[in-house]
């Protein structure tokens, strides 16, 4: 991380954000590139100060996310992983259609405590039935076995790296904090903005977002009813 640091405070290292703003920079252009090419994203952070964007960022781009756990060979033994979620999508499909009501109580009490795991662990890959063409992490350290998945099946990674990690593990690092909540949303939100622009770009329906229940003020509330005439 060295060439990334600016100076040292205190035995704190300050990230060069001159460096920080081009390699972003180069991260999104690789984004947009890669999404007009049809190629499809996963993004990935586990840690609870990274969720929150990687979810909004998975369901704005229309894309893949996993914020829970990263199961072992989800790039890897991806074969394993859909016969995961075709296993989820059968008890789902017992919930819908009503069959799972005529089947024996401990078994339904053990197939809903099986459906709540693989949501947890699979709802952000149910879709994904290929490798992705690229990946987005935060914390490579703690996401290691997803870097090393990805580095093995040649995916090209985008990450927040910190002054902690080793930026060689991936082909596009961001040097930044990747333990501050505010650090990690802007630098997510800059990372999903060409991918949107590109699915624009290429005719893609993009969800709406969702709006706000409005509030009546008080010159929009009813009027209070009128007392009965008095006889």
């Amino acid at each position: 991380m060295k060439p990334f640091i600016f100076e040292q405070r205190n035995g704190i290292h300050i990230v060069d954000l001159a460096k920080t703003a081009d390699l972003l920079q180069e991260a999104c252009e690789f984004l947009r590139k890669t999404t007009l090419k049809g190629g499809k994203i996963l993004w990935v952070g586990t840690k609870k100060q990274a969720q929150e964007s990687i979810r909004e960022a998975a369901a704005s781009t229309q894309m893949f996310s996993v914020t829970e756990r990263w199961v072992g060979g989800t790039l890897t033994n991806l074969v394993t992983i859909r016969r995961s979620v075709k296993r989820l999508l059968y008890i789902v499909d017992l919930e819908k259609t009503g069959e799972i009501n005529k089947m024996p109580k401990k078994e339904v009490s053990s197939l809903r405590r099986e459906a709540a795991r693989l949501h947890k662990n699979l709802d952000g890959i149910v879709g994904m039935e290929r490798h992705p063409a690229a990946m987005v992490v935060i914390d490579i350290k703690r996401e290691d076995n997803a870097v090393h998945e990805a580095n093995r099946l040649h995916i090209p990674v985008v990450a927040i790296v910190d002054t902690n990690c080793n930026p060689d593990l991936v082909q596009y690092p961001v040097p930044s904090n990747d333990d501050a909540v505010r650090a990690i949303k802007l630098i997510i939100q800059s990372l999903t903005e060409p991918v949107v622009e590109a699915m624009v770009e290429l005719g893609t329906s993009l969800p709406v977002p969702a709006q706000p229940t409005p509030v009546p003020t008080p010159a929009e509330a009813a009027p209070a009813p009128e007392p009965p005439p008095i006889a």
